[in-house]
């Protein structure tokens, strides 16, 4: 079987929109049809990858991402009617073919492996690409505890003994943390009920599973440790000053990398930037720009760097401790985490625990330090629940009150 896309470029509309067909072949049949509800501007078409390339910074959005995910959907789609047919040694007729491929009824024996493949396949355009490492990260490690402990994983044995069998591999042979764990449960449940909902297998133990993550340290730069950076000479060293300058207009906007990495100079107005947020999905999202992110847009105005000097996330958390340590952010900090009822408690100098993840929590806690209204700082910062968000009031509000003690109560 054969699945390819193409462009029908003897079709194009007046608004420079032309139809994507797909071609199809097996045995002896082809089938070509349009793929419905898609059409593109032949120029973001790439031919190669037969996927729609994004549109220019210039140009209005092209729903590139919502497109591709039909693409993908439908490809995946194909492959898994095929697969049925090569399960059950049955030669398909085109008939047949296009018959359950316009139904939603495909029956499939499925392996546990094989679906968490195609779960992580399905979702690359639907969820961050942080997201999917840590589908990918967890996909591995179950891979890694079946073939170290025996532990065969299928979908009727994700059950209270695989849960206790899995927690003890994790805690006493690979020694990972409470949240560590937490979260590898969180994603298998996520994956369960995906297949759950495709009726790739019928059992529902898995939802007894339970994994609490603990409260951890939020670490956040302090207003003087943020100034001392922001203000601190990279100028021998080119590459450090434009990490540098990224990190602190994340501190400045409380925008997460990805968006940082994807903003475009359309997407920068005078008093404010205007994007869409990768994360929650949000559409026309206003982040007001304050003196000092003016001041970092300005720097890279009609450079090739436009409208920031942007890395791989890996380099970036790389270089940003380098930056942090030369600034001399080198407070030694304590660290407390549990591996099972275990408590582990490690000091460490705080550059090294700078990343691009700081960046956003040092703009909430700041901002509330500062004392923006909570509502203000939770708007900016996009935040969907409170939950998530009142770790940095209690923050806050720790910050006053040890304030008040080294005032007041000295008098």
């Amino acid at each position: 079987m054969q699945l390819s896309f193409y462009l029908d470029r003897g079709n194009i509309s007046k608004a420079r929109q032309a139809p994507i067909y797909y071609s199809i072949t097996f045995s002896s049949s082809r089938i070509r049809k349009k793929v419905k509800t898609v059409k593109v501007n032949p120029k973001h078409w790439d031919e190669k990858n037969q996927r729609i390339k994004s549109h220019n910074k210039s140009e209005n959005y092209n729903y590139y991402i919502e497109y591709n995910k039909i693409l993908d959907d439908f490809e995946q789609k194909v492959k898994t009617l095929f697969r049925s047919y090569l399960l059950k040694e049955e030669i398909p007729t085109k008939a047949d073919f296009l018959t359950k491929l316009s139904s939603n009824e495909i029956s499939l024996v499925k392996d546990f492996t094989t679906s968490f493949d195609e779960f992580i396949s399905t979702s690359k355009n639907s969820k961050a690409e942080r997201t999917i490492k840590g589908y990918i990260t967890a996909r591995n490690y179950l891979k890694n505890f079946e073939e170290e402990t025996g532990f065969q994983l299928k979908f009727d044995a994700i059950n209270h003994q695989f849960f206790e069998a899995f927690r003890d591999y994790s805690f006493e042979i690979k020694k990972i943390k409470n949240n560590y764990f937490a979260r590898l449960i969180t994603t298998l449940k996520t994956f369960m009920r995906w297949s759950l909902d495709r009726e790739y297998h019928k059992n529902d133990a898995f939802n007894k599973m339970k994994a609490s993550e603990r409260n951890i340290e939020v670490i956040y730069l302090t207003t003087d440790e943020l100034k001392r950076l922001y203000e601190y000479d990279f100028s021998e060293d080119l590459k450090l000053e434009k990490v540098r300058d990224v990190y602190c207009f994340g501190c400045f906007t409380g925008l997460r990398y990805s968006d940082i990495s994807n903003l475009k100079s359309i997407n920068v107005e005078e008093e404010q930037l205007k994007l869409n947020i990768q994360k929650s999905k949000t559409i026309d999202h206003i982040v007001p720009l304050n003196k000092f992110s003016k001041e970092i847009l300005e720097k890279y105005k009609g450079s090739i760097n436009e409208p920031l000097p942007i890395i791989s996330s890996q380099k970036f958390n790389k270089y940003i401790k380098i930056c942090a340590q030369r600034a001399s952010i080198n407070k030694l900090t304590s660290i407390t985490r549990y591996r099972g009822q275990e408590k582990v408690v490690i000091e460490i100098p705080k550059y090294k625990l700078i990343s691009s993840h700081t960046a956003r929590k040092t703009f909430i806690s700041n901002s509330l330090i500062l004392g923006m209204n909570e509502m203000a700082v939770r708007n900016i910062s996009n935040h969907k629940t409170e939950k998530s968000f009142m770790k940095y009031v209690k923050i806050a509000e720790d910050f006053k009150s040890k304030e008040m003690v080294n005032t007041w109560d000295k008098i």
